[in-house]
Parts: structure tokens; sequence; C-alpha cells
């Protein structure tokens, strides 16, 4: 019954323009991986909603353009990866979202990416985030409620 209602669910809501439909998943804050800071000293930090947007425009751009990672980005869902990681990121960052994918096992299965792989996603966000101006202290705690989720996303 549960399978059915999912199903349900998922196929009343909506595509978002440019993006592909996914098979359904129960939304979840729970699935951006992790909790979200307290008081709005880190959502500041990155420049709020704009900020965010400009990181993770930066940290997608330099992903799929990277000599080492860019071909596990081909064929993928760009339009959705930046949406949820704005989503992502301002949900943990306690920018007042919702974050409306799927749990990091499941949105990183098939992807076949490795611990070398995650390194270089770790310099490629750095780099956005200097982009954007955000001190190093916020830097360094963001990656850090981001690291936990490594076990979910390497696989090899």
């Amino acid at each position: 019954m549960l399978p059915v209602l999912l199903a349900l669910a998922a196929s009343a809501m909506p595509v978002p323009p440019g993006e592909q439909p996914v098979d359904p998943y129960a939304q979840s804050d729970a699935n951006a991986g992790a909790m979200r800071f307290q008081g709005q000293s880190m959502w500041h930090a990155f420049h709020e909603q704009a900020g965010v947007q400009r990181i993770v425009d930066g940290f997608v751009d330099r992903d799929i353009a990277d000599p080492v990672i860019g071909e596990i980005f081909k064929g993928q869902d760009i339009v959705r990866l930046r949406r949820t990681l704005k989503e992502q990121f301002c949900y943990i960052l306690n920018g007042g979202c919702a974050y409306s994918g799927r749990t990091m096992k499941e949105a990183h299965k098939n992807l076949g990416i490795q611990i070398k792989d995650m390194n270089v996603l770790v310099v490629n966000l750095q780099k956005a985030m200097a982009a954007e101006g955000v001190p190093f202290f916020a830097q360094n705690r963001f990656l850090a409620k981001l690291a936990p989720m490594k076990k979910d996303v390497v696989v090899r």
C-alpha cells in the first residue's frame, strides 16, 4: 500500500521546468544529510540566498569542467542538481529552505564516486566558497557539517 501511495504522491508532484522526472521517494529535510546550523551567523557568512546560489553555480560549473571528475556529471540532470544543492545548502545553513531531494545514498548510487573524486569535489567547493568571499572559518564549519556524508557518497 505504501509504495502505491508514494507513486501517487510523486505523480501528483509537478516536475520543475528543465528537470527530468525521477522515481518516487519520500521527501524530508532529513534527506539533506546533516542537521542545520543554529542561528543565522553561517547563513550571513555565506551571503544568504544570493551567495548560496553563486556558490552552488560556481561549484557545479567547476565540477562539470574538472578533468578528474567531469565524466561523473555527463548524462546527469544538472538542472535538478543545481536546485537540490541550493536547497540543501540553504537548509543546512539555516536559511529557511526545505530540502526536497533524495537521500545522499540514493542520490549518489551508481555514480561510482571514489575517495579521490570526493577530494576533488571538496577542493572545488572550497574554491567556490572562496570566490564568494566566505570566511575561512565558516568554510571549515560547513565542510565539517558535510564530511559525515562521505560514507553515503563514496562507493568504492
